[in-house]
């Protein structure tokens, strides 16, 4: 298994990577209350634009009510297109209170992790 943690000021993220054969299972947690927002699967295929770039097909199933979807999406694409592999991500942040500014913070921060955990596997 493979771990991260990233933090700025109130944003606190944590990334754990487990390779199963071939694909990747991915936990995104973080902020007061961690939890299970949203879930993807990744699937690798052929770019619709340029079928020698691989890009991803992926399919979410989100909590009603949360906004995680969009943050493990674009981690899932991400993985699944870079390394070529059946990507599932279940990512639950919660920050209390949270501002515009720290949503932007939580974006980058999780580009951050993603391209660490890219490195980590190529």
């Amino acid at each position: 298994m493979k771990e991260l943690n990233i933090e700025k000021g109130r944003v606190k993220l944590n990334l754990k990577a487990v390779e199963i054969g071939e694909d990747l299972c991915v936990i995104i947690s973080g902020g007061d209350r961690p939890h299970i927002g949203c879930v993807t699967l990744s699937v690798p295929r052929k770019s619709l634009e340029d079928e020698n770039v691989i890009s991803s097909t992926t399919s979410v199933l989100n909590m009603t009510g949360h906004k995680d979807d969009e943050a493990a999406r674009y981690v899932a694409h991400e993985l699944c297109s870079k390394l070529n592999k059946n990507i599932v991500i279940t990512c639950g942040v919660h920050i209390d209170n949270i501002t515009k500014e720290e949503i932007h913070v939580t974006i980058d921060l999780l580009k951050e992790l993603t391209k660490q955990l890219i490195k980590m596997i190529q």
